[in-house]
């Protein structure tokens, strides 16, 4: 069953074309990675979706509701919820406080707000964070931080934007079994991601954007062997590594 459609979207700035006539969809319960170079579009594809943003043309369905137009409030309401590259916390309130502030898009009672973060933090291994201010974190943790706030939504489906930006490779490794833990436990997952190697291990199916437009779709092995993606983004060196 298709969770998430994009069907010929199109975004213009002025005479930018940001994105143009972009077109794929998600089945219920997959992880699929959104690449392409800087600039591409990808991040304008989740501020379309998340409804920060409204489209020029084209429409977007979340469980076969139109949701272009809606706030992004309501887009959340509806399971849909995303994460944000440059992640900013509440950086004087503790990270149990600030999953609380999450799970208040699902009750207005404090307590059960609070119940719902610590069963979260627990889930992800944070417990030994809950009263630490969000300031104080590394760049790891408030990568956790992040996702575990968009958890307390209650998401039925995760937009993720470059969680594993700036980690180290062990960092990126507990990352990788996060998100595949929240696959696991039902929710499907679309993320940004430009190491190559968590994307391709991670991904049922990657969709390509380059200036605006989809320009591959497939299973990752498809994917890294088009010659499109090869020379708008991996590159052969990357190409050659995989085949190696």
């Amino acid at each position: 069953m298709k969770i998430l459609q994009f069907n010929n979207v199109s975004k213009y700035f002025g005479g930018l074309k940001a994105i143009d006539g972009v077109s794929f969809a998600l089945e219920s319960g997959e992880i699929m990675g959104l690449i392409g170079p800087n600039g591409a579009g990808k991040t304008t594809i989740f501020n379309l979706a998340s409804g920060f943003i409204q489209m020029t043309q084209g429409e977007i369905l979340f469980n076969q509701t139109r949701i272009n137009g809606k706030s992004p409030d309501r887009i959340c309401q509806l399971g849909l919820c995303r994460t944000f590259q440059i992640v900013k916390p509440f950086g004087d309130m503790t990270v149990v406080e600030n999953i609380t502030v999450g799970s208040l898009l699902r009750t207005k009672e404090i307590e059960e707000a609070k119940a719902e973060a610590l069963r979260i933090m627990d889930s992800l291994g944070m417990t030994g964070l809950k009263e630490k201010v969000a300031k104080s974190l590394t760049i790891a943790d408030r990568k956790h931080l992040e996702v575990a706030r968009a958890l307390a939504t209650r998401p039925q489906m995760l937009l993720l934007d470059e969680v594993m930006a700036g980690l180290t490779s062990v960092e990126t490794m507990e990352m990788v079994a996060m998100i595949r833990k929240l696959r696991d436990n039902g929710i499907t997952i679309l993320l940004i991601e430009h190491i190559m190697q968590a994307v391709m291990n991670l991904s049922d199916r990657i969709v390509v954007i380059h200036h605006g437009q989809k320009i591959s779709e497939g299973d990752p092995k498809t994917v890294a062997n088009d010659e499109r993606v090869i020379k708008a983004y991996l590159g052969e060196e990357y190409h050659e590594f995989t085949q190696g």
